[in-house]
């Protein structure tokens, strides 16, 4: 016998409130569309240096097109970013503004996550492809990729190192002063690690990434800077096994995308001398979709996990894990690499991401 469920009355009022959070959601689109653009021409830069000026002002002290630089202001102004006098046709970024908007902005630079949504959109024919035959993809398919998680390196991770990361390891500090040797499992183009390298000329320190590009990138800055004490190499750190090598590693937002991320986990243990330490910082989300509702920017990070992390997983033959695989999941596999200790940290300025101290015996 079949049952019948009654279908609850359609609610006019509830689709409509609906369909205008959708309207909001699309146009919020745009808007972070335009911060990528604005963020990439230095734009919030050039603003917040100026008093209420014309766009033609505005375009002169940018070096830019009038005709360009007005259409974006419209945007911002629409988004309630920019204020706009139509009297005298003057256009102002105010500070309260600007202070998370600009680079080295107090509240971090959020323009710098705008640019995502405009990978987005630069990849979607391929990400549509990999949705038909469950394939993946490669770094090379994103254009400017390792340029943003420099950016996002260097806010997240570089800037707060030294006053707030590294205390997070007792005893760290003083060692690398002393002299030590570092490695940095997926460095990218080095921002955290040259950092490093410049504050601790006693320490010797590597960077291994899958990249080419940041590689280069990473050797031509650390060559400008004068840092001897540095080396980068490119390296799949797919079956990393070094031993007893090295008495600080580290990785930051880079175990989640490698093909086996337990296997990683594992190698690092064994690449530390006894008593070495590894520090790892990931996505702070949880592994369960129900406690991630309230997460900072969730939907964001999820949307960079289906079009980014998940499918350069598996295009390496991986198991796809993703951006929110979860600290849960980072933690058990840390303590199953047989690390005699495992702490969570979660710094009070930033609880989008998740800081973990781990100590071999």
């Amino acid at each position: 016998m079949t049952v019948m469920m009654k279908s609850a009355p359609f609610d006019q009022g509830a689709a409509e409130a609906f369909a205008e959070r959708i309207g909001g959601t699309i146009d919020s689109g745009a808007v972070a569309f335009m911060l990528s653009v604005g963020h990439r021409l230095g734009l919030f830069d050039t603003l917040a240096g100026m008093a209420p000026a014309t766009s033609g002002e505005i375009a002169a002290r940018a070096g830019l097109a009038e005709r360009y630089v007005r259409e974006w202001l419209a945007v911002m102004v629409t988004a309630r970013i920019v204020e706009y006098d139509p009297a005298g046709r003057r256009y102002v970024l105010p500070p309260e503004h600007a202070a998370c908007l600009t680079r080295g902005a107090p509240l971090g630079n959020l323009a710098v996550y705008g640019q995502h949504v405009a990978i987005m959109g630069a990849v979607q024919d391929r990400v549509l492809a990999c949705f038909e035959t469950g394939e993946g993809m490669a770094y090379d398919d994103y254009p400017c990729f390792h340029q943003i998680m420099a950016e996002d390196s260097g806010q997240t991770v570089a800037a707060p190192l030294f006053d707030f990361v590294l205390p997070l390891a007792d005893g760290v500090t003083d060692a690398l002063a002393a002299g030590i040797d570092v490695l940095d499992a997926g460095c990218g183009r080095g921002e955290a690690l040259r950092a490093m390298a410049a504050r601790f000329p006693a320490s010797r320190f590597v960077g291994y990434d899958l990249c080419p590009d940041a590689i280069g990138f990473a050797r031509d800055a650390a060559r400008a800077d004068g840092l001897a004490n540095i080396r980068f190499e490119r390296r799949d750190l797919t079956g990393y096994d070094e031993r007893e090598r090295f008495d600080l590693v580290t990785s930051f937002d880079a175990v989640h995308d490698q093909k086996d991320p337990e296997a990683l986990i594992r190698g690092l243990h064994g690449a530390l001398r006894p008593g070495g330490v590894y520090l790892m910082q990931d996505i702070g989300g949880s592994a369960r979709l129900e406690n991630n509702l309230d997460f900072p920017m969730a939907s964001l990070l999820y949307a960079i996990s289906c079009v980014h992390c998940t499918p350069i997983s598996l295009g390496q033959g991986g198991a796809g894990l993703g951006t929110m695989w979860g600290w849960e999941t980072a933690e058990a596999m840390l303590r199953g690499a047989g690390f005699a200790s495992v702490e969570r940290h979660v710094l009070p300025h930033d609880p989008m991401n998740v800081w973990f101290v781990s100590r071999k015996a």
